[in-house]
């Protein structure tokens, strides 16, 4: 299939003329180009930004084992929906995603489902328990060929293992993404530490929680040169920490989540379970520190944390409530509102925080490419002008967890083109 998309501004320029063929880009024409031979199906981006296709390191799908929150159908479905054309699968399903046989079935899920390439993260240790290594090599030469392993969801504390993981990974290219939270000083943790948590009455989580295990994993992945990236970074301290590791030459990389980039623990105060996040949500000293960290380059990419819940999971008081909340649909909106509106960065910036350097460090081949002649047609045209009122009864999730229901967002995703077939079109799955 043939398809011009006409006048699209590539990375918030000039309007262009893009033309894809059988999956690739044939031609970036700027202007006004005309048609392209072969009659293509036109499609109207007077307006439009265009941007490499998106990629999340950082992504829960449930499945297996979960499927009342979420599949791998509804995720990818969600991920499109959000300008996404891959996404990595946390391990943290049931079974836990610490063989061969777990990621390849994940993977095989996501190619059947076809919204979004799917790339399994393997699990660090057998069940996600922090004892033994996981079969990382295999679940590497597996047909997911994975190249990032987490026990997201669980902190990987024993320093030994975490050398052995970080040792071991170095063999096929691969990187350690280290839950930074130490788990002593979290134990019936709720909420961000500080004067609101004493006076609601909630157990308060610290900061130093966190930034005492990325200080400990900087040295170590310095010590055995290796490649770490630290998942959902969240406090002024621990933005601090990354750059000075990256200041020192060692091959660190970071994270940080729309909603760390937005929303501040004062939300904590109406007790709606919809804000418990781990980490949780932080002052705005923090919020204003990851803003610079991300403008700066010290944290590298933006990844959602997408993490569905079935309603009986936060419908209840604040302390039972599972921690997490979605982010696929909005992340894109909420990064145009805390750091393209305010400046910090352009949309050249958000490609490259958003889709190049994500896929750079998933070492993905086809994703994270330029827009330009013979590049793999993966892009996302996206409407920056306007606004949008979040529904949760619209997400194509199964979960309805977002924290920004009933909150204004600017922009919407217009078209997802995977492998120039598109997933998304006029803001809906094709």
């Amino acid at each position: 299939m043939r398809y011009l998309l006409s006048g699209a501004r590539v990375l918030g320029g000039e309007p262009s003329d893009i033309s894809i063929e059988d999956g690739v880009i044939t031609s970036v024409v700027p202007g006004a180009a005309g048609r392209a031979g072969g009659d293509p199906e036109v499609v109207d981006a007077a307006g439009l930004v265009a941007l490499p296709g998106l990629v999340d390191l950082h992504t829960h799908l449930r499945e297996p084992g979960r499927e009342d929150a979420e599949t791998v159908e509804t995720g990818t479905s969600a991920a499109a929906l959000g300008g996404f054309t891959a996404v990595h699968a946390m391990a943290n399903t049931d079974p836990v995603a610490d063989t061969a046989g777990v990621v390849e079935q994940v993977w095989r899920l996501g190619r059947e489902a076809g919204h979004c390439d799917v790339f399994p993260v393997g699990a660090v240790t057998v069940g996600l328990q922090g004892e033994r290594l996981a079969e990382l090599g295999a679940m590497a030469d597996s047909a997911a060929r994975v190249r990032v392993f987490s026990d997201d969801g669980r902190c990987v504390d024993d320093a030994v293992l975490m050398r052995r993981a970080l040792e071991y990974v170095k063999a096929f290219d691969g990187v350690v993404a280290q839950h930074a939270q130490e788990p002593r000083l979290t134990v019936g943790a709720q909420m961000n530490e500080g004067e609101l948590s004493g006076r609601l009455g909630l157990r308060g989580w610290p900061a130093v929680a966190e930034e005492a295990v990325i200080a400990r994993d900087c040295l170590l992945a310095a010590h055995v040169e290796s490649r770490l990236h630290v998942c959902h970074v969240s406090t002024a301290g621990s933005v601090e920490i990354v750059r000075w590791a990256k200041a020192e030459g060692w091959n660190v990389t970071a994270e940080a989540c729309p909603h760390h980039l937005l929303l501040t623990d004062e939300l904590a105060a109406t007790y709606d379970p919809v804000y418990k996040v781990n980490p949780p949500l932080r002052s705005a000293n923090d919020v204003e520190a990851l803003r610079q960290g991300l403008a700066d380059g010290t944290i590298d990419v933006v990844a959602t944390d997408h993490a569905p819940h079935p309603h009986e999971d936060k419908d209840c008081e604040w302390q039972s409530a599972a921690f997490g909340m979605l982010g696929l649909e909005t992340a894109l909106s909420v990064v145009q509102q805390t750091m393209v509106d305010t400046g910090l960065i352009d949309w050249a910036g958000v490609a490259e925080r958003m889709s190049h350097v994500p896929a750079r460090i998933g070492r993905l081949s086809d994703h994270g490419r330029p827009i330009a002649e013979g590049e793999p047609a993966n892009l996302v045209l996206y409407d920056p002008s306007g606004s949008h009122v979040v529904d949760a009864m619209q997400t194509a999730s199964l979960s309805r967890n977002t924290p920004y229901a009933g909150r204004e967002l600017p922009g919407s995703v217009v078209a997802t083109f995977l492998r120039g077939r598109p997933t998304v079109l006029d803001g809906k799955l094709a």
